[in-house]
């Protein structure tokens, strides 16, 4: 898991290690999905970005069961940014994927960095409430 965040993604795309002339752009849209993730409760609880090869997945996730998820979410995201397919049935075929993917991401109890308060006095109310108080009743 100490595999380069950037060098994977390359790897990924179809592109040499050592090859960097897009290395630029394709560091601005992992970027931006690293920003993503964090919105929706992936990896370190302050959001993180690269800037090199120098970061590594273990950096972003630490011992996470769905660290794979996150892999293939980063690689499928940059690639519909930086090199998009020309057939749509791909491209619908890599939109599927990335939205099963943010679910089971947002579902994954292990995932959340955030804590969610709880609050003193439970304002909820039953179903039977909420039904009769808009006249339907069973």
């Amino acid at each position: 898991m100490s595999e380069s965040i950037l060098t994977s993604i390359k790897k990924l795309l179809g592109i040499s290690e050592d090859y960097n002339f897009f290395d630029a752009d394709i560091i601005m849209d992992i970027n931006t999905v690293l920003m993503i993730l964090h919105q929706m409760g992936v990896g370190p609880s302050t959001p993180m970005t690269i800037e090199d090869a120098s970061k590594t997945w273990s950096d972003f996730l630490e011992d996470k069961n769905d660290i794979e998820a996150v892999k293939t979410y980063v690689a499928l995201k940059v690639r519909l940014m930086f090199d998009p397919p020309q057939n749509s049935a791909h491209i619908n075929a890599i939109n599927e994927n990335i939205k099963e993917l943010e679910w089971r991401l947002y579902s994954a109890p292990s995932s959340k960095n955030f804590e969610v308060e709880e609050d003193e006095e439970d304002d909820s109310i039953s179903d039977e409430e909420y039904y009769s108080a808009y006249g339907i009743y069973w």
